[in-house]
């Protein structure tokens, strides 16, 4: 049986705080506090899904801070997630390369907001 709290999820409906619903909410206030880079989410304040699930979004790409972007071919980088293997690719289609800090961070988090994603999933409730 679901008890209804005051809570609101992204859809509007109001169901208990979920372990995604205290992780954001943790990530927010670590990163007002200046205690998180925004690099270093599991969580997307913007989409409200864990990292991997919107990571593909357009709205991931920066082409300055180098975020799901290959600066040698100017295009932007796909993203590869492979969730039963709990893998994370992020290459350039057209070099093969496109690595940087900024990758090599986004794809720590991937891996890491898909890790813990699954391990929430697996806990009996």
């Amino acid at each position: 049986m679901t008890t209804l709290t005051e809570n609101r999820s992204a859809s509007g409906l109001r169901y208990p705080r979920s372990v995604f619903d205290e992780r954001l909410a943790s990530e927010d206030a670590a990163e007002d506090d200046l205690r998180l880079a925004p690099d270093d989410r599991v969580t997307c304040p913007l989409h409200h899904r864990w990292i991997y699930r919107c990571v593909a979004s357009p709205a991931h790409i920066n082409a300055v801070t180098r975020h799901r972007w290959c600066r040698g071919c100017a295009v932007p980088l796909p993203v590869v997630i492979d969730e039963i293997a709990g893998t994370v690719t992020i290459v350039c289609i057209r070099c093969g390369d496109g690595g940087s800090p900024a990758t090599t961070r986004l794809i720590a988090a991937c891996r890491a907001s898909l890790a813990t994603s699954k391990q929430r999933a697996r806990k009996p409730a």
